[in-house]
């Protein structure tokens, strides 16, 4: 048996659909725990407030913002994964087809960089991209569509032998200028090391990481500490009305690399788009919360 392309397109519609309707149970729960101990009333109701927002938006199958962003999948392919068709292009139609059926209608964020025209389709669109699994005999893919308001404020430098200092500095002045321009409280994911594309990819997949999971390497997960704690201090507060709640969660991944060390930050949203399925080389598909 082998996966096919028609259900590969069904379920990465469907993982976009869904990825706007609600919110991840851990950003959920996360909220939850924010609306009952930030230090400031205000940030407290305004939680509250987009806890009821998300909440209505899943019950009534409303978009819970109305910038639906552009589709993002990072597909993790089996070794052992058979296909009947092909993978890019399934995706592709996926989307095309979730265009023309979705309600409520989604704007046409899809912008060509050079001419700025907007639409629903485009060089590269949807953005996907490719890893290979040993042992695997699923396709597991996820779609965490990328919206104005995060996306503007990601940041990249490459430093010469910096210490960690250094690196969570960057870090910091990177949240800084961000401001509360990306719809905090948010995940910050930073990635480090690798080459210049590499860090940048490792940044995102870190938020992709779920809330209540630190780094398994403690050197690195006490960084992810020290910079939650420092982040959420700067005040800036839940969509920027003040308090202790700037960041859900700091997640940093890092991969080896040469003496230039590339820092890369990423954020996603307070809606922290994700949602994830496996697909089985027998047909099967699991719904992965």
């Amino acid at each position: 048996m082998s996966i096919s392309p028609e259900l590969i397109k069904t379920v990465t519609a469907d993982l976009y659909d869904r990825s706007l309707r609600g919110v991840p149970k851990d950003t959920h729960q996360a909220l939850e725990a924010a609306a009952l101990s930030d230090s400031s009333e205000t940030a407290r109701h305004t939680l509250r407030l987009m806890l009821k927002s998300a909440e209505t938006a899943e019950r009534t199958g409303h978009f819970v913002c109305s910038d639906a962003g552009v589709p993002v999948y990072f597909a993790r392919v089996g070794t052992q994964a058979r296909f009947s068709g092909d993978v890019r292009q399934a995706i592709q139609d996926g989307f095309a087809e979730l265009v023309n059926r979705i309600q409520p209608p989604l704007l046409p964020h899809v912008t060509h960089p050079l001419t700025l025209e907007r639409g629903y389709a485009g060089k590269g669109m949807p953005i996907t991209t490719f890893d290979m699994v040993d042992g695997s005999d699923c396709l597991d893919i996820t779609c965490s569509p990328k919206a104005l308001g995060s996306g503007r404020w990601a940041a990249l430098e490459i430093f010469s032998f910096p210490d960690l200092a250094t690196i969570e500095r960057f870090v910091m002045e990177t949240v800084m200028k961000a401001g509360s321009q990306h719809c905090p409280p948010v995940v910050i994911g930073v990635g480090i090391g690798g080459s210049f594309d590499y860090a940048a990819k490792l940044a995102k997949e870190a938020t992709l990481r779920p809330i209540s999971q630190p780094h398994p390497e403690p050197m690195v997960a006490a960084m992810e500490q020290r910079l939650n704690a420092a982040v959420n201090k700067t005040g800036f507060g839940p969509m920027g009305t003040g308090g202790s709640t700037t960041a859900m969660a700091v997640h940093v991944e890092y991969a080896a690399g040469h003496g230039f060390v590339p820092v890369a930050v990423a954020f996603n949203c307070w809606i922290n788009r994700r949602t994830r399925a496996r697909i089985y080389n027998d047909g099967r598909v699991e719904i992965v919360e």
